[in-house]
């Protein structure tokens, strides 16, 4: 199973009303409240907004783990109603097996769907060189760096060709030089495989670097306080960090954040 990387673009992603809540009777809590979003296939689009406002709770919706309470959540015109491997996931902290080679932690989603040995070493090998790990291929977890762990976590979703990548804060753990490596890494991945991306932060500067579009959340029950275009040249580089439109973007992206705190607190007093 050779990877091609020229497949027609798909991962359009669609929330209409979307309504989550979690608990029941006085314990209950809504998690998001009339969330209305399009990704478009082939997007990359990061989610801002304050702790606890349901960043999380969207990317474990459109995974399929999460349920939604009302509304309706579609992946190319079909609704979501279990997780699968079109959308893959990338947590904050990697979730490889300790006793499985980085080869074979690359490798497992494809052994679960009966792919040959023979066909899923060559697959696996194929997506461990396009994250720079060639050379790490018979190497244990705990052997890995922490940026090196989550390339891996990133080859292990990769392999399977999702149509959707949903990445929740997978660098904020990482010092700030890996950091920036593993964001150009993911534009540079991004581009090669024409995938959809929604990416959770908290880093402004992140997800301005990264993305098309910046969607900002309002304080819990999350629902759609504003989205920004990012209308930056790309490809990205390390210099647009510091010159003029990025700073006039990311002045704008934390003015945004900013006013969903204070809607959030002016209900408060009212």
């Amino acid at each position: 199973m050779t990877v091609q990387l020229a497949e027609p673009r798909r991962g359009a992603i669609r929330l209409r009303g979307v309504n989550i809540h979690f608990g029941e009777g006085k314990t209950a809590v809504q998690a998001l409240s009339g969330i209305d979003l399009d990704v478009a296939a082939g997007e990359l689009v990061s989610i801002l907004g304050p702790s606890g406002c349901g960043k999380s709770t969207i990317v474990g919706a459109v995974a399929g783990f999460t349920r939604v309470s009302s509304g309706a959540l579609e992946v190319d015109g079909q609704a979501v109603r279990a997780p699968g491997p079109d959308r893959g996931v990338v947590f904050q902290q990697h979730t490889l097996f300790p006793w499985k080679t980085v080869l074979e932690n690359v490798g497992f989603g494809l052994k679960m769907r009966r792919v040959g040995k023979t066909e899923r070493t060559r697959t696996a090998r194929e997506i461990l060189a396009h994250v720079g790990l060639s050379e790490f291929a018979e190497h244990y977890p705990h052997q890995l760096s922490g940026g090196m762990q989550q390339r891996v976590n990133l080859a292990r979703v990769l392999v399977n060709r999702p149509r959707v990548i949903l990445m929740d804060e997978p660098f904020c753990s990482l010092d700030a030089q890996t950091r920036l490596q593993m964001q150009q890494m993911l534009l540079r991945l991004w581009y090669e495989f024409h995938m959809t991306v929604v990416f959770v932060t908290h880093d402004v500067d992140e997800a301005v670097f990264l993305s098309d579009r910046v969607v900002v959340l309002s304080r819990r029950p999350g629902s759609v306080r504003a989205e920004l275009p990012v209308a930056l040249p790309r490809p990205r580089t390390v210099d647009l960090l510091t010159s003029q439109e990025f700073m006039s973007v990311k002045r704008e992206a934390l003015e945004l954040l900013l006013d969903s705190g204070r809607e959030q607190s002016r209900r408060g007093a009212a």
